[in-house]
């Protein structure tokens, strides 16, 4: 029987919110004795628990057919793997940042000056893009104390909060890209796992798109409903159903959570009452 060899992060917050992915997906995952390889149980899906810098090896020698990882590490280990979705979470920014004492006015100011990070191939096509040259000192965690132990100008590393930076006196100063944890897929996956990965990722999609959108529910005079279901961005068009009081009906919708509260008053001056918004355990199309 063909089963689809999924990687993952084997600790923190990528791990954790890509479990929690599969378990919406209706997947059921135990690794309650940690360990480094499981089996789903209503699934032909295989779990590997890996070091986040080892998944794009494995990803290319077609050890696993997907992943979840962070782009940011596909960009810096395996620039030709092929991402099939973006999941919107884990977002952060791979960031240059210098002393706060630094005088900084612009990239230029950083030639020919040390930079650390556990990202050489981002930084080196990086700065080769910007004309410049930099001396790099690849290190392997707490990139953060290279300038105040002398090792570095300046540093090139993961951003999320910016709170690690602040408190090892540094300031963000360039962007270099914005990351999010994506599905990878192997160059080397067969035709039977591809099949499997279709099912999967329909589940995912189903996942993704409820947690962006609500349901809303409204009450609505009946010679207002036009007026109200012009201002709904909806799938198709709204429910509508008829209210025991004579002239009202509810109005039933899907609307995405960031665009709603830029329409509610919208709504309520077009006459609709009683609005409520309930969160969508999957969305199908």
């Amino acid at each position: 029987m063909s089963i689809l060899k999924i990687a993952i992060q084997k600790s923190g917050r990528l791990y954790e919110e890509s479990i929690q992915l599969l378990r919406d997906s209706g997947i059921s995952i135990y690794n309650g004795n940690d360990q480094l390889k499981v089996t789903a149980s209503n699934f032909p899906l295989e779990v590997y628990f890996l070091r986040n810098s080892d998944i794009p090896q494995y990803l290319i020698d077609g050890v696993v057919d997907v992943a979840i990882v962070g782009d940011n590490l596909l960009v810096e280990k395996a620039k030709n793997i092929k991402v099939a979705e973006r999941l919107g979470f884990s977002k952060c920014k791979v960031s240059v940042a210098v002393p706060k004492s630094f005088n900084y006015q612009s990239i230029n100011d950083l030639n020919g000056l040390r930079v650390a990070t556990s990202y050489p191939n981002t930084v080196i096509d990086y700065f080769n893009d910007k004309g410049l040259n930099v001396d790099i000192h690849q290190i392997s965690g707490s990139v953060e104390i290279a300038p105040n132990i002398g090792l570095s100008d300046a540093i090139v590393d993961i951003v999320s909060s910016g709170s690690t930076l602040f408190k090892n006196g540094l300031k963000e100063v360039e962007i270099i890209l914005k990351s999010e944890a994506v599905l990878a897929i192997s160059p080397e996956i067969s035709f039977e796992a591809s099949q499997l990965l279709n099912k999967l990722q329909f589940r995912i999609q189903a996942v993704l798109r409820s947690r962006k959108s609500k349901y809303i529910l409204m009450n609505v005079p009946n010679n207002r409903i036009e007026k109200v279901s012009s201002i709904l961005p909806v799938l198709k068009s709204p429910t509508i159903m008829p209210l025991s009081e004579e002239g009202w009906s509810s109005l039933h919708s899907v609307i995405e959570e960031d665009t709603f509260w830029k329409v509610i008053d919208q709504l309520k001056e077009a006459g609709a009452e009683g609005i409520l918004v309930c969160p969508i355990e999957k969305m199908v199309l």
